[in-house]
């Protein structure tokens, strides 16, 4: 299989070498990027490709079976279009859009190419053992009807002040914070839920990244991770418009409500969950490797399970691996995935409507946005079994 990159940067490099250790036909040719940094790494990790400033003239010159997008978030939807164009299959990095516009015209795309199997997401959270266990006790009846879901992702803060300087900190680039690291979380419960929101509201702000605490940014915890494109060094007095700390309340249309937090500056980062059922409880959290189901009537603990991972392998928790294996299957034996283009684009949606709502204080009903994504007539595959 013959890949080629577009938007070289720390992820898709970084997936793109995960998956050329782990599937043994995956050949990374080419990429297309016109000030990539990461040529060197992916040379010391034995990959050779031929470079492009521009995805259209890589696409011309190279024989490509699959393209994977790591462009800024803004660029996605483009560089989807064109190797639309050209037939192949691809993958892209969350988001995958940044608006609610592009949202609707990526439906366009893949109702015009008919695309929605041939388009790979990276929403690796599906693929970790911790969101599997989560599924399988679900599916096995432990934690009974879902009621509720209590969740969060806080981030250190050198993690925080990447954000606050990276490109990512310009909302028309990135989507903003929700959505640019949230998708994630939002994808998976949606999943574990296997219903839409059907009312949301959000609040939040930004406290700790402003200028009158510029002094902190003497702390050498703020400039531990180095940002590059468009990325600038001050961290607290600049132009940044993510927040820092946000909560989201969801209810879904089968009932079950969410709520949600997320924090840039934590000492003790953690991505903790409880699920709650009639028969249950499901407790985990993704940093600190455990997962604890507990029986409401006995009080009984019925799983406790903790994870270790190759840290030199993944980045989200054993996700990459097993996101390799269902690679392997879906190239080889047209397996379907664990998570869908429609999936992300909802769960992306979900995220822009979150930001609007904080942004004009209103209760947001999803209703109408749904009929008209629906209004698109596309379907998802089957997931596999987890």
């Amino acid at each position: 299989m013959k890949v080629g990159l577009c938007g070289l940067g720390d992820r898709l490099s970084y997936v793109a070498k995960v998956m050329s250790d782990l599937i043994h036909d995956f050949d990374v040719i080419a990429y297309a990027d016109p000030a990539s940094v990461k040529i060197e790494y992916m040379q010391s990790n034995g990959i050779k490709m031929n470079g492009y400033d521009d995805l259209t003239m890589m696409m011309k010159n190279e024989k490509i079976d699959l393209l994977m997008v790591g462009s800024p978030n803004h660029m996605h939807l483009e560089h989807i279009r064109i190797g639309l164009e050209y037939g192949v299959k691809i993958f892209t990095e969350k988001p995958v859009v940044t608006t609610e516009e592009q949202t609707f015209a990526m439906l366009d795309l893949l109702k015009k190419h008919n695309a929605v199997d041939d388009i790979l997401v990276g929403m690796v959270l599906r693929y970790s053992p911790l969101y599997k266990d989560l599924k399988s006790s679900i599916e096995m009846g432990q934690l009974g009807e879902l009621t509720s879901i209590e969740t969060s992702e806080h981030i250190a803060p050198e993690h925080g002040a990447f954000f606050m300087r990276d490109w990512r900190r310009q909302k028309d680039l990135s989507g903003g914070f929700m959505l640019e690291k949230c998708c994630h979380d939002l994808d998976i419960y949606q999943g574990a839920i296997e219903s839409r929101p059907f009312k949301i509201v959000s609040f939040g702000g930004k406290k700790t990244f402003i200028a009158k605490n510029k002094e902190l940014g003497k702390h050498e915890v703020y400039h531990e991770r180095k940002s590059r494109w468009g990325g600038i060094d001050e961290v607290f007095d600049n132009d940044s418009q993510l927040i820092d700390h946000q909560t989201a309340l969801i209810e879904y249309e089968n009932g079950v409500n969410l709520s949600f937090h997320t924090n840039l500056n934590v000492p003790d980062e953690y991505r903790h969950f409880s699920v709650f059922g009639t028969k249950g409880m499901a407790e985990g959290d993704f940093v600190r490797n455990y997962y604890k189901v507990h029986d409401a009537i006995s009080s009984d603990i019925l799983i406790d399970k903790t994870y270790q991972h190759d840290d030199s392998i993944s980045m989200h928790y054993g996700a990459e691996e097993q996101m390799a294996a269902d690679w392997i299957a879906y190239f080889h034996e047209e397996k379907p995935l664990p998570v869908s283009i429609l999936d992300a684009l909802e769960a992306g949606l979900t995220a822009i409507k979150l930001d609007e709502s904080r942004e004009t204080g209103k209760i947001i009903d999803m209703t109408d946005t749904w009929a008209k994504f629906d209004s698109y007539g596309l379907h998802k595959i089957t997931n596999i079994d987890v």
